[in-house]
C-alpha cells in the first residue's frame, strides 16, 4: 500500500492520457492482493450463475474478481452508509425534528466500453443482498440524453454522449427529487437497439435506500448553462463516487470487439439503428469501429471524462484482460 503524491507538472501518465498537473488529490494506492485482504468477513452472496446473468458483451467477471475487488468495496460502502445514517441522526437531534433517511447515492463514471454497466449491475446485486436487504436502484444517464430529433436539430448527433447532449436540467431534477425522498421519481428510458429515447416510457424509482447512478460524465464540473457555470452539478448529489479506469490503448480494442459482437447479434435485427452495419466484413467493421472510437468516443474521453477521474472517491484500474489490477482510495 502506498500513498500517491500529487503529480508534478510535466510528468504525464501516457498510458492513461493524464496530462501535466491534473492529479491534485492524494490517494492511497492498493495492489489487488492488498485490497482483497480488506474484505474481512464480508460474505460472498453471488453464485456463478448470478454472475453470468449480470455480465455484458465481452465483459467476463469471475467469482475471484467479486471476492477480491467487489467484496472489499461492498464493505467500505457499508461503513460509509452506516456513517451517513448516523449523521442523519445528528441532524434530527440538532433540528429537533425527524429529518428521515435520505437515499445514499453512488456515482459511477468511466469511458465507453470500459465495463461500467457490468460493474454497476454486480455492485447493485451485492448491495441488495446485505443482511438488512436494502432497496438498491440502478439508473443510467443514457435516459437523460436528448431524443435524436433534438440532437439532430442542434447538430449534436456526432456528439452523442458529450455533456451538451444530455438534458442536464432534467437529470438534476431527478437527483434532487431522489435526495428529497419523493415517493415516486421517474427517469426516461433509452433503447440501445433504437439508439434513442423510448417515447412515453419511464423507469419508476420508489424511495430506494441506495441509488447507483452510472454514466460517462457524471463527475463533470464545468458544464455551462447559458454561458455561466452551473450553480449545481450532478455530483453534488453523490455520497460516494467510483471511476472505472483503464489504459486508452486497452479500451479501443475492447470497443472494437464489442462492435464486432453486436454486428453478429443485435445489428442483425431490422429494428436496430445500426442494422445497416450487419453485412460488413470483420475487417470493414473494425475500420468503422475504429473511426467511431477515434472521432467520437476517444475525443469525449480525453476532453470530458478522463479529466474528472481524480474527483472520484475510488479509482479502479483495469488491466488489458479486464481484471482490476490496482485500486486508489481518495484520502482528501
Amino acid at each position: 500500500m502506498t500513498t500517491d503524491a500529487p503529480a508534478s507538472p510535466g510528468s504525464p501518465d501516457e498510458r492513461s492520457g493524464q496530462g501535466p498537473g491534473e492529479s491534485f488529490a492524494a490517494y492511497i494506492h492498493f495492489e489487488r492482493e492488498e485490497w482483497a485482504a480488506l474484505r474481512s468477513s464480508t460474505p460472498l452472496t453471488l453464485s456463478q450463475q448470478d454472475l453470468v446473468a449480470l455480465q455484458g458483451f465481452n465483459e467476463k467477471v469471475s467469482l475471484t474478481d467479486v471476492v477480491e475487488i467487489y467484496l472489499p468495496l461492498s464493505r467500505l460502502l457499508n461503513l460509509h452508509i452506516r456513517s451517513a445514517r448516523a449523521l442523519n441522526g445528528v441532524k434530527d437531534e440538532f433540528l429537533g425534528r425527524l429529518v428521515g433517511t435520505r437515499p445514499y447515492v453512488i456515482g459511477i463514471a468511466g469511458s465507453v466500453a470500459v465495463g461500467k454497466s457490468t460493474f454497476a449491475r454486480i455492485l447493485q446485486a451485492l448491495l441488495s443482498r446485505w443482511p438488512d436487504h436494502p432497496r438498491v436502484a440502478l439508473v443510467t444517464t443514457d435516459g437523460f440524453l436528448y431524443p435524436n430529433k433534438v440532437l439532430e436539430e442542434r447538430g449534436l448527433m456526432q456528439r452523442k454522449g458529450f455533456p451538451e447532449s444530455y438534458d442536464r436540467r432534467r437529470m438534476l431534477q431527478f437527483l434532487a427529487d431522489i435526495k428529497a425522498g419523493h415517493r415516486r421519481v421517474t427517469a426516461p428510458i433509452y433503447s440501445h437497439q433504437a439508439y434513442d429515447i423510448v417515447p412515453g416510457a419511464a423507469q419508476v424509482v420508489e424511495q430506494p435506500d441506495i441509488l447507483i447512478f452510472e454514466g460517462l460524465n457524471v463527475l463533470q464540473v464545468d458544464t455551462l448553462d447559458r454561458g455561466h457555470p452551473p450553480a449545481v452539478i450532478v455530483s453534488d448529489f453523490f455520497d460516494f463516487s467510483i471511476y472505472v479506469d483503464a489504459a486508452i490503448e486497452d479500451i479501443e480494442p475492447w470497443y472494437i470487439n464489442r462492435f464486432l459482437a453486436l454486428k453478429a447479434s443485435v445489428f442483425q435485427d431490422p429494428a436496430s439503428y445500426f442494422h445497416h452495419y450487419r453485412n460488413l466484413s470483420d475487417a470493414e467493421a473494425r475500420e468503422v469501429a475504429h473511426n467511431i472510437w477515434t472521432s467520437i468516443n476517444l475525443r469525449n474521453l480525453l476532453e470530458n471524462i478522463l479529466p474528472t477521474r481524480e474527483r472520484a472517491n475510488v479509482i479502479l484500474r483495469k488491466r488489458a484482460d479486464h481484471t482490476i489490477g490496482d485500486i486508489r482510495l481518495r484520502q482528501i
